[in-house]
């Protein structure tokens, strides 16, 4: 498909802090027996598309997201580790490893997505339309406690994400209009000759980017060349090149010159066809070949590029962990309904206990295990580095280490809690002890259990 990947890893996400540290950066943070990294790659081998760039905030992370690869990933992949300052944006990243990209597509995603979605279905619109950018939408995740489990987001206990407002051509293909975060809260203008162009656009609220892109790649390094202040994929380089389609100068004059005379209507119908004819017409000319010459050889007109949109369905499972909240969302999601998301290798399934086994006494469980929902745990056992299940029973005197508790789980006397996530309306007995622990809303506690340099995300009852 001549497509070359670039997986935007991140380093010590300080958004997941203290979930994430030197040892442990964000490629490498567990979603139930996995690094959320593999997700990514994962999919990517799927859709055939292995050749990567993996860029990771910091030498030390990469150094340790390189070694992980080379050990998981044999012959499937083929990846080049590319080490980048941190805090210099999605867009800087990519401007620091311009040098190696060299395919005529360059497909970008966020190593913290954590979705069903393929990435060669986007690969392939983007193709398919010449677009100078495809961008994937999908629908706004919802997050908080589910006392149902379902990913679906219909229990009304759980909210919604952050609003976006997408605008659509009539047809659903091509991206008009992208707004997010800080733009929706002071002001979102929709520009005049888009709307001229079009006729009409839908508005959308309830689709988010999902930080994968397919950029064609000349584009993707001019305007990185020229916008030396762009530093984020989301916030810059999509929305200006969504703002600077159709703009051709013969578009603009038409317009302008028909606002003068009074004739804005005709003008309006006029470019309509025009602009239907630019969007149906899959060989019109990049983005990058910015002028070209009228057929008597007198003029330049600037030509215009297209920017598409790849549609996730609505059953679709597309959550980005870029935050403590998200973090329990999707090991909860992936531990239950999304459990479609792990390979289909033994290997992996190997390592799930469930559900509703009973363990006996002095039982070690871990590491990278899940234990599955309604089981039992007798006395004195380990847990480590895994993730328990839904309505958990654990015994007493229980170490749990580095792990994540779901929701629902009871936990009995004198167990030791350490390095954990804690999710919400789980149930303390008597002398547990907690050690810098992350603890959800709604836990419930009895008299006698001791904190040691938790954070709380909520007040305990």
């Amino acid at each position: 498909m001549d497509f070359q990947v670039v997986v935007l890893a991140g380093g010590n996400s300080k958004n997941l802090a203290p979930l994430v540290s030197k040892d442990v950066p964000k490629p490498l943070l567990p979603v139930a027996n996995r690094p959320v990294l593999y997700y990514v790659l994962h999919q990517l081998g799927q859709s055939n598309l292995k050749d990567l760039i993996v860029v990771v905030e910091g030498e030390d992370a990469a150094l340790l997201v390189g070694s992980w690869i080379s050990k998981t990933f044999v012959d499937g992949l083929h990846v080049e580790i590319a080490a980048v300052p941190e805090d210099i944006g999605t867009a800087g990243a990519l401007r620091a490893i311009s040098r190696h990209l060299t395919a005529k597509d360059i497909l970008v995603v966020s190593g913290d997505l954590v979705s069903d979605v393929p990435p060669g279905a986007v690969a392939a619109t983007h193709r398919r339309h010449d677009a100078a950018v495809t961008t994937m939408l999908c629908s706004v995740p919802v997050s908080g406690s589910l006392e149902s489990g379902s990913s679906g987001g219909k229990d009304k206990t759980r909210k919604p994400g952050q609003y976006n407002i997408i605008g659509l051509d009539p047809c659903k293909q091509f991206l008009l209009h992208i707004a997010t975060g800080a733009e929706i809260e002071k002001d979102s203008r929709l520009q005049k000759h888009i709307l001229h162009a079009v006729g009409q656009m839908e508005i959308r609220s309830d689709l988010m980017d999902a930080h994968m892109y397919a950029f064609k790649r000349s584009v993707l390094q001019e305007v990185l060349d020229q916008k030396d202040t762009f530093q984020s994929l989301k916030q810059d380089v999509v929305p200006y090149l969504v703002r600077s389609q159709l703009k051709s100068e013969a578009l603009l004059n038409e317009i302008s010159q028909a606002e003068e005379n009074g004739n804005e209507k005709l003008s309006s119908l006029n470019n309509q066809v025009l602009v239907s004819q630019i969007l149906a017409n899959a060989s019109t000319p990049g983005f990058h070949e910015i002028y070209s010459m009228e057929l008597d050889g007198s003029a330049q007109t600037r030509k215009t590029h297209k920017c598409c949109a790849y549609i996730a369905s609505s059953s679709s499972y597309c959550v980005r962990l870029n935050s403590i909240q998200a973090f329990m969302d999707i090991n909860r999601d992936v531990t239950g309904e999304g459990d479609h998301l792990f390979s289909d290798t033994s290997s992996d399934r190997d390592n799930i206990i469930g559900p509703s086994p009973k363990l006996g006494t002095k039982t070690t469980v871990g590491p990278h295990c899940m234990l599955g929902e309604g089981s039992e745990m007798g006395d004195k056992c380990q847990v480590k580095r895994s993730v328990i299940g839904r309505h958990c029973r654990i015994g007493s005197h229980v170490k749990i280490v580095n792990s994540v508790v779901m929701n629902h789980v009871t936990i009995d006397d004198g167990c030791i809690i350490q390095g954990s996530v804690i999710c919400s309306n789980v149930q303390l007995q008597e002398r547990v002890v907690l050690k810098d622990c992350l603890v959800g809303a709604g836990f419930v506690v009895t008299m006698g259990n001791e904190y040691k340099g938790e954070t709380l995300a909520r007040k305990e009852k």
